[in-house]
């Protein structure tokens, strides 16, 4: 019988490509581990994302690649994942207790961004994330009622306020403060400031990610996000029709400007499929998203249909992902959630945690 040795298991592994890294989990860095004795194998993985809804699936996948090495009889693979906090902006620190700020962009409104970042948040958390969502539109907020939360959060020092909590989800928002059909009628300063002190003095508790759901548009509140959040990337959603794209690519650019990566973006409404025939439609048309995708050489993170559940389960506070957890779209949400942070995970880390501060004094 020929032996096994660790050169022939990590030759093996390098015929799988990760579908969400789109690299072999020895280039990944994402193998911790190869012990072999005589004809059994174990493998310790470790991803540096959310995996839950993947973890069975990359075992078996790991498991068929190393079988087919000659001399192995048993394998063994443990599938696991460590969040890491990654880079911001050069002139920003990371916020306490937040690893890492995804700010869930558009260019215009009414395609789809809130019920998207809110979907986004609760797929995270499925795939065994600890999640925060904060709801950015100061003028419309809309998570309050996505989420199906009420109540204003509470103050235990009289300076921080409790996020308040749903399906595991850590939120807050302009909406949890004032009352539902009470309109905003603030100048720009006193919005971003207002966006400031929500993220700023929330007591959010060990995030591995917070999603922010930016309002439509390139005006205060976004220049505010790019200048004084630290971002650690963007995810911008569109829909195929021109217009929506159009100014998708505005928001796109405004990203690039300011330096924060774009993630990829998701094409929202990409086609509609008849309830009684079955029949498919491109209503806004097919395939710009992935088009805008490659031409701007970023990723493109999935797309979603246009299904009048998507709009029924979120307007009544509970969005699909814990609705319907089983069906397709949820699926697919989960499929974007992984596919955005382990885009992510690929990106440079964040030391700012590891390095002391230096204080002089005079004594």
């Amino acid at each position: 019988m020929a032996e096994v040795t660790k050169e022939l298991i990590e030759e093996a592994l390098k015929g799988y490509v990760e579908p969400h890294l789109e690299t072999d989990l020895i280039a990944a860095k994402s193998i911790k581990g190869i012990d072999i004795e005589g004809g059994s194998v174990k493998v310790s993985v470790e991803l540096g994302f959310p995996a839950k809804g993947f973890k069975d699936e990359l075992a078996n996948a790991l498991k068929a690649q190393i079988s087919s090495v000659e001399g192995v009889s048993s394998v063994e693979v443990d599938v696991t994942w460590k969040i890491a906090a990654h880079s911001v902006q050069k002139s920003l620190k990371p916020i306490d207790n937040v690893k890492n700020i995804i700010a869930v962009a558009s260019g215009k409104g009414g395609v789809g961004k809130s019920t998207t970042a809110v979907n986004l948040a609760l797929a995270l958390v499925e795939e065994g994330a600890t999640v925060g969502l904060l709801d950015a539109d100061i003028y419309g907020p809309s998570q309050p009622r996505m989420l199906g939360v009420s109540g204003q959060p509470e103050s235990k020092d009289g300076k921080t306020l409790e996020p308040l909590k749903n399906y595991g989800i850590q939120a807050m928002s302009i909406g949890f403060l004032i009352d539902e059909e009470t309109p905003m009628i603030w100048r720009g300063p006193m919005v971003t400031q207002a966006l400031e002190q929500l993220l700023n003095d929330t007591n959010w508790s060990n995030l591995d990610y917070l999603i922010i759901d930016l309002p439509p548009g390139t005006g205060d509140t976004q220049l505010t996000l790019a200048q004084k959040v630290p971002v650690s990337g963007a995810v911008v959603v569109t829909t195929p029709q021109d217009i929506a794209l159009l100014d998708a690519r505005k928001g796109f650019k405004m990203f690039e400007k300011v330096e924060v990566p774009v993630l990829g973006i998701v094409e929202n409404m990409s086609i509609h499929i008849c309830s009684n025939c079955n029949h498919e439609e491109h209503i806004f048309g097919e395939g710009g998203g992935r088009r805008m995708a490659e031409q701007y050489g970023v990723n493109f993170l999935g797309a979603l249909p246009l299904d009048i559940r998507i709009r029924e389960e979120t307007d009544g506070g509970k969005p699909t992902v814990v609705a319907d957890p089983e069906t397709r779209i949820s699926q697919i949400y989960r499929e974007i959630a992984r596919k955005t942070t382990a885009i992510l995970a690929k990106q440079a880390k964040s030391y700012a945690a590891k390095f002391p501060n230096i204080v002089i004094q005079n004594n």
